[in-house]
């Protein structure tokens, strides 16, 4: 029997993975969540044996059920091949009793990478077999990394459009670099005047507009999302989360059944989402610690139980987790609801409508697996040397975020359970804070100038991702007004 998806916010709405991972969103304003979370369906011993494309296809088979196996391995091989600068695909490193899974080797150095890889060949296999003869059009709100990720993965595959909308002031001059020069032919870069949180409420906007759709599907176009709002994109992160435990065990860390805690840098909720998947899946995971950084509705939200976004946005040395809106956040709420689909949309409707909403008790209780803390940007920066003065390992200020509070988790709860840090993203993607926070004598440096100091003082190679945008030229300077958002795709295709 194949699993079902249904949509988070009317049970009613009952589609195949292939066809949910089409849609991105559902027509309700839902996100497609599988009717329930599948067995791991192999030993925890078999998975030291295992590599990441093995493992892939172990978690992944068990989710996307309407694939055939030959489909399945063909995605998987084309994703996770020789755009990762290591055959680990996603290795791991100790330092300082935490074991730091880093999630940066792919084409764009950032997590979004493990799952962007493979969204475009699952997305046009979906299309194939559902029949679909319209074009795709990928439309995608960004803190930074998805962006470059999505455009990377879909660069001129046929049949498929994408454009990609990040906050202009919002992001770091190397995540804007990258996005900016990206070529290929169906692609574009817009900037809005506005945050991340305004992007993606646009974003969601022009999905759940009828008369656009109807437009769309009229000039022979229609809507998808690379965003995590995509199933498509989280079933591929569940994998890494499993296979670092597979990893753990062949190292003789621990033994099969021993827990681990993972820690997650987190914004939009999607990345620690996954390893709650995975902990559904039967995969022994004890706590999972939600790291915030000062935008800290998360932290807030697991401490009171009331999820409330009416606070002031901060710009912090962690952009990508800038953030006050966090879509997948909704797929936990309905799974502590009981998978109920009408008490989810009453709660999605009252953050609509004024900006926050409060859960039961027995929601709160369905949530103790959850723990949060967050880190101030100070906070990070005195992380970030404090790691590198004492084990020589470089980390990103996202990673920083998670490492800190890890690091505050194990000090009051003298937790010594073994911990996963997701490592988000490449010191390199934020050369510039990163450097700064190991020496303020490198202030006033140039980007590339620091690059390169940052090669020497952590013995690493320049990824190819920066070397690439050294001297690349701008192709995309179009900025526009959050209230823009829809002329913009309209012009993108030729729809004025």
């Amino acid at each position: 029997m194949d699993l079902m998806y249904r949509s988070t916010r009317n049970a009613e709405n009952r589609v195949t993975a292939s066809q949910a991972i089409l849609k991105g969103l559902a027509e309700d304003g839902g996100l497609f969540v599988p009717e329930q979370i599948p067995e791991l369906g192999l030993s925890l011993d078999a998975l030291a044996g295992l590599s990441y494309q093995e493992t892939a296809y172990e978690v992944m088979k068990q989710f996307l059920t309407d694939y055939t196996e030959q489909e399945l391995k063909d995605c998987i091989r084309s994703a996770y091949d020789e755009k990762f600068d290591t055959p680990e695909i996603a290795p791991i490193r100790e330092a300082d009793g935490a074991y730091y899974l880093e999630l940066f080797h792919g084409a764009t150095i950032a997590f979004k990478d493990m799952a962007l890889s493979i969204l475009p060949y699952l997305m046009t296999t979906a299309a194939k077999k559902n029949h679909e003869d319209r074009e795709i059009v990928i439309l995608t709100a960004t803190s930074g990394d998805t962006g470059k990720a999505a455009l990377a993965g879909f660069a001129d595959v046929p049949g498929t459009r994408i454009l990609v909308f990040y906050p202009k002031n919002g992001v770091s001059a190397v995540q804007e670099k990258q996005m900016v020069t990206q070529k290929g032919a169906n692609t574009c870069v817009i900037g809005i005047r506005g945050n991340f949180d305004d992007a993606q409420s646009g974003v969601k906007r022009l999905f759940a507009d009828a008369a656009l759709g109807s437009a769309l599907s009229d000039a022979g176009y229609r809507f998808s999302s690379a965003n995590s709002i995509n199933i498509g994109r989280l079933v591929p992160q569940i994998v890494y989360y499993v296979c670092a435990y597979g990893k753990l065990l062949k190292a003789g860390t621990i033994k099969a059944g021993d827990l681990i805690n993972v820690v997650v840098p987190t914004g939009n909720f999607g990345n620690i989402l996954a390893a709650y998947y995975a902990k559904c899946m039967g995969l022994p995971i004890g706590r999972l610690i939600c790291a915030s950084n000062e935008n800290k509705v998360l932290f807030d939200f697991f401490r009171t139980g009331v999820y409330d976004r009416n606070r002031e946005f901060v710009l912090t040395s962690s952009p990508s987790m800038d953030i006050l809106i966090s879509s997948n956040l909704e797929r936990l709420i309905y799974r502590m609801a009981g998978d109920d689909a009408k008490e989810n949309a009453r709660l999605m409707a009252e953050l609509s409508a004024k900006g926050s909403y409060t859960i039961s008790e027995p929601m709160k209780q369905a949530a103790q697996d959850f723990t949060g803390g967050f880190a101030t940007m100070k906070e990070v920066a005195a992380e970030i040397a404090r790691l590198y003065g004492k084990t020589g390992y470089v980390i990103d200020t996202h990673t920083a975020v998670a490492s800190r509070v890890y690091r505050e988790y194990r000090e009051q709860s003298g937790d010594g359970t073994p911990a996963v840090i997701a490592s988000t993203a490449s010191p390199y993607k934020f050369a510039r804070s990163v450097m700064e926070a190991i020496d303020p004598k490198y202030a006033g440096m140039d980007d590339f100038a620091l690059i390169d100091e940052l090669s020497r003082i952590s013995g690493t190679g320049v990824p190819g991702a920066i070397e690439e945008i050294r001297t690349a030229e701008v192709l995309h300077d179009k900025v526009i007004e959050k209230t823009q958002m829809e002329a913009a795709v309209r012009d993108f295709l030729g729809m004025r």
